[in-house]
């Protein structure tokens, strides 16, 4: 088991230090000078180069890189060019905002899908597998955005039940999940976060589960006399590898994928923070923001295949 550890580890190592070089690489191709956004039309091209000798702007790119890969190895991401704040600071807040509530929306989601996912599978045909495999169909075909702005016209326009956007008067300083005035903040964007991943894990649980229910041990589970319960329990076991990289890769599509929904909700988190850095051009905190969701995806994919070796023993095989 720890040889297994111990080898993922190893290449996770090489992902991080790829996922930093795309990073950097890509906030330098977009076209643009960040420098020119502080500056006013009148200012001399003296004061320009100061400022740009200031960020280090001035150095050829590899020595950008190197600078920049040093400072985040110490845990320093910069500060950020539109309010002076440190990077991290900045990043660490947001990513607090959207870790809660990307986690909540992809348990829900995953408890959800297992039992309409297994529902569906156990009736194959039926009209209520129609049913489930419509809603999974309409959740994979809406836009988060779409879907978002529809909340918000039906449950804060129209019934006045929940508020429309934010997280509330102070902000996410004295925010509590534990509170129903602050959790209605929360309300709808977790159903918007939560639908996608809902609707694919759905239809990932109904095929899985069909697929061994018709598999030949089941039968002679059936033939020994187990109840169905427990032969839904076996199969429900067997999927579970399937499962846990599921959550998985949807929790990390989730926290990447936040700049829609953040920004319809203004939820203060790393894809509202995107959002921010992209139109105030403030390539440091651009590159932080990036740079912590890439590798928050590295390691929650690691973090899921130790979950699968720890399930099914045969993966540390391969």
């Amino acid at each position: 088991m720890w040889v297994y550890v111990f080898r993922r580890l190893l290449m996770t190592i090489p992902i991080l230090l790829g996922v930093t070089i795309i990073c950097f690489a890509l906030v330098k191709l977009a076209p643009g000078d960040p420098v020119q956004n502080l500056v006013r039309p009148e200012t001399s091209p003296e004061d320009i180069a100061k400022l740009q000798a200031h960020y280090g702007l001035d150095k050829p790119l590899v020595i950008q890189y190197f600078v920049w890969l040093w400072r985040v190895l110490n845990g320093d991401l910069g500060v950020s060019i539109a309010n002076n704040a440190p990077v991290a600071r900045e990043v660490l807040n947001a990513f607090s905002n959207t870790i809660v509530i990307a986690l909540i929306s992809v348990v829900i989601a995953f408890v959800l899908s297992m039992i309409f996912g297994i529902a569906a599978a156990y009736r194959p045909g039926s009209l209520l597998d129609k049913a489930i495999t419509a809603v999974a169909v309409f959740g994979i075909s809406v836009p988060t955005f779409w879907l978002g702005v529809v909340l918000v016209i039906i449950f804060a326009v129209d019934l006045n039940w929940l508020p429309a956007t934010g997280m509330g008067s102070k902000g996410s300083d004295d925010f509590s999940y534990f509170r129903i005035e602050d959790l209605k903040f929360a309300i709808m964007p977790i159903i918007a976060f939560a639908l996608p991943p809902f609707a694919i894990m759905t239809r990932t649980t109904r095929s899985s589960i069909s697929e061994i229910l018709n598999q030949d041990f089941v039968q002679t589970l059936r033939a020994k006399g187990l109840s169905e319960f427990h032969v839904i329990c076996h199969a429900v076991r067997n999927m579970m590898p399937a499962g846990a990289a599921m959550l998985g890769l949807q929790l990390g599509y989730l926290i990447g994928g936040s700049v829609l929904v953040e920004t319809v909700f203004t939820w203060p988190g790393t894809g509202f923070l995107i959002n921010k850095a992209i139109l105030t051009r403030d390539i440091p905190l651009l590159q932080g923001t990036i740079l912590v969701l890439a590798a928050a995806f590295v390691l929650i994919n690691l973090v899921v295949d130790l979950l699968q070796s720890l399930i099914d023993p045969r993966i540390k095989r391969i």
